[in-house]
């Protein structure tokens, strides 16, 4: 197989869709879209998120040393953008939108009452890598509607419906088949020869 050569690029794929909610100075909600982001660590629960020192959450995040991580399902994907298109500096992003904003209740920090599944997080570190700062946060508490639980009382993946963001084509996507249960399906390869 022959690769082609696409230098050094940050194009790990997909890259979740996140609505980082902070308040700003002034006590006003504000949310901006994020796909720098995932998961770090699991005990204690850690979320990161990475944000250019120019957007107007950063700034809220350093002064208030927490944030909150709604996620949006594919229908809001539309709002969510929007969200990453305009700054908090000069539009009130909630009232735009029509979304409540709901204060947090382990952090300083408000989450949109419309998504899904909420993270609220406490920040533990935040490392200065380059164009991002990475805020690392502790996950203090998560909230899910109660339609998007599954049997076992977790949300569902299939019920939440989160987008993703394709960091190559700049194109959000929704979620495809499920490939089979994580930690089980390769166990096939147990019983494959092995090659010397």
């Amino acid at each position: 197989m022959t690769r082609h050569s696409l230098g050094p690029r940050a194009l790990l794929m997909p890259t979740p869709v996140l609505l980082v909610g902070t308040w700003d100075a002034n006590h006003r909600p504000n949310i901006m879209a994020a796909a720098w982001g995932g998961i770090c660590c699991s005990r204690p629960p850690c979320v990161a998120v990475s944000l250019r020192a120019a957007t107007y959450t950063h700034g809220s995040i350093e002064r208030a040393g927490c944030y909150t991580i709604s996620i949006p399902s594919a229908d809001q994907i539309s709002r969510a953008d929007f969200a990453g298109l305009v700054s908090g500096r000069t539009v009130d992003k909630f009232a735009a939108l029509g979304w409540s904003a709901v204060p947090a209740e382990t952090v300083d920090a408000p989450c949109v009452a419309q998504c899904p599944l909420v993270l609220e997080c406490r920040l533990l570190q935040a490392v200065e890598l380059g164009s991002h700062t990475q805020f690392i946060g502790e996950v203090l508490e998560a909230h899910a509607e109660q339609a998007v639980l599954g049997p076992d009382g977790l949300p569902d993946i299939a019920l939440v419906r989160p987008a993703v963001f394709d960091p190559a084509g700049g194109h959000y996507h929704g979620l495809g088949d499920d490939l089979g249960r994580a930690f089980t399906i390769g166990r096939v390869w147990d019983s494959q020869p092995r090659p010397r």
